[in-house]
């Protein structure tokens, strides 16, 4: 039978469960058997970057990390892959930033995980690699002769040619890409730009709707949608309920209703539309005023990124300004927080949340929506307000759909959850819930996996190609010594 071997950004340790599980631990968690190898960044920053991952196992499971030098993260994680790659594939071109030693350190920090990788892996491995941080890793392992298959999903949206035209080395990532056996989307609309973008930039013959050849073979698409342990989350949601901080905050809503947003504090949440749009309801629907609260939960991120910084700054004065002209003396209509809550806590939060509100400007799919469905009590649910273009609204219709930029349609849409007849409640959750037990985790591991293991395998790739990847360990290693000077080459 084949390992499973999982490389992504960051490494989730066993440790890390709670509060600082993301999106990514919670997808993944059923494909994590005993026998397993995940592999990544350790999270932590040194005088360089390590070529030999540290091993530890728990359950069963290796988890192999290695550090990263100072430089390297500030290039490969806060330059490129968040000042350029991030905003660009959530369509946020005005923020999108280009720098070619940015991209060098990107490309170098790559070429020290398949270095590091690679002593680990065994002729029958199936590699998974996950997300925009690792978009050239495949190219890299094959140019140091790894034949096994690789798999790549993108966890984040992908944007057409128009848009993915901006970045100066589209044709370089996308080509590397192509070294992958099988590719992975959220969306079928994320897998169709993906499919337009590579036509409109690289050499590529297209088989089928789904499949292209090149130089080296085939690679295959697959729209393979995240979910969750629908279940599990129902069983935890109903604990928590029951639990000191979910009756605390039920005791301190005094009978309102409580609507709920979990979010990354992150620029494509939509949380300044968000705050002001709650503001707006009062303004329109008056009757509101007193009998409703929003808590927002905002976990701090990326908190070295400039934007971020000023997006906090934003969004505190956002809180204040709804919170001065609505409150009352015993009364806050927006309860803000931006320290991690464990997962556990918001279920219980989620079970006794009258809307939950998850309004992305542009998000890959958005477990928050599946997770507060799973949440609810079927007997007297609440309602899901979902923006349009969260991934997740492609199969849950049945939430209120909104357009995350029109303030007004969004605080309608709150008005109109909040006077909800219960079997209209009844009848929207039922079809919600029939949707995300349709999309789990297990599908999305399963479904990936067993087509990873019968995509066609790709001939070893020439040791350099179209002046892209060159596997001499000469030229690898001058690559990662020179990794801080603007003037390398590009690809």
């Amino acid at each position: 039978m084949s390992r499973l071997v999982i490389v992504s950004n960051r490494v989730s340790l066993p440790t890390e469960r709670g509060t600082k599980a993301g999106g990514l631990a919670v997808a993944l968690d059923e494909a994590m058997i005993p026998g397993s190898l995940w592999f990544g960044w350790s999270g932590r920053r040194a005088a360089s970057t390590s070529t030999r991952a540290k091993i530890v196992t728990h359950g069963g499971i290796d988890f192999a990390t290695i550090d990263l030098g100072e430089a390297d993260y500030t290039r490969f994680y806060a330059g490129f892959s968040n000042g350029a790659l991030w905003p660009l594939l959530h369509y946020r071109t005005g923020l999108f930033e280009f720098r070619r030693d940015d991209y060098n350190g990107y490309r170098s920090v790559n070429v020290a995980f398949a270095d590091a990788l690679a002593p680990l892996l065994r002729p029958d491995d199936l590699i998974w690699i996950h997300d925009y941080q690792l978009l050239t890793l495949a190219a890299e392992l094959r140019s140091l002769g790894i034949t096994n298959r690789i798999g790549l999903f993108l966890h984040i949206p992908f944007v057409p040619p128009a848009f993915l035209h901006i970045m100066p080395t589209a044709a370089a990532l996308l080509e590397a890409m192509t070294s992958a056996n099988l590719i992975g989307f959220q969306t079928e609309g994320d897998r169709l730009n993906f499919m337009e973008s590579l036509n409109s930039c690289i050499n590529v013959t297209q088989i089928n709707d789904r499949c292209f050849s090149h130089s080296c073979g085939q690679t295959e698409t697959i729209v393979t949608p995240v979910g969750i342990d629908v279940d599990g989350f129902t069983s935890m949601a109903q604990r928590a309920a029951n639990r000191p901080d979910t009756l605390r905050l039920t005791s301190s809503l005094v009978g309102r209703a409580l609507a709920i947003g979990v979010d990354r504090l992150d620029y494509t949440k939509g949380l300044p539309q968000r705050f002001d749009a709650f503001g707006q309801l009062f303004r329109r629907h008056p009757e509101h005023l007193r009998r409703v609260s929003l808590l927002q939960i905002a976990a701090r991120s990326r908190e070295d990124v400039d934007r971020y910084q000023a997006l906090r700054r934003e969004l505190d004065r956002k809180v204040g300004d709804v919170n001065g002209e609505f409150s009352d003396f015993d009364w806050t209509p927006l309860r803000y927080m931006t320290r991690a809550v464990n997962r556990s806590t918001i279920a219980g939060f989620y079970r006794i949340a009258k809307i939950g509100l998850v309004t992305p400007l542009r998000d890959g799919m958005n477990l928050v929506a599946k997770e507060f469905i799973a949440a609810q009590n079927p007997e007297d649910p609440g309602v899901l307000i979902l923006s349009r273009f969260a991934g997740a609204s492609e199969r849950l219709e049945d939430a209120l759909i909104v357009n995350p930029f029109d303030v007004d349609a969004v605080a309608d849409a709150i008005h109109r959850g909040l006077i909800m007849d219960k079997f209209e409640r009844i009848a929207r959750h039922s079809a919600l819930l029939a949707a995300i037990r349709s999309q789990t985790a297990a599908s999305f591991c399963t479904q990936f996996i067993d087509a990873l293991k019968a995509a066609p395998l790709q001939a070893i790739r020439p040791g350099h190609r179209n002046g892209h990847y060159n596997s001499s360990k000469k030229s690898r290693r001058f690559l990662v010594r020179e990794r801080n000077d603007a003037s390398v080459p590009s690809p």
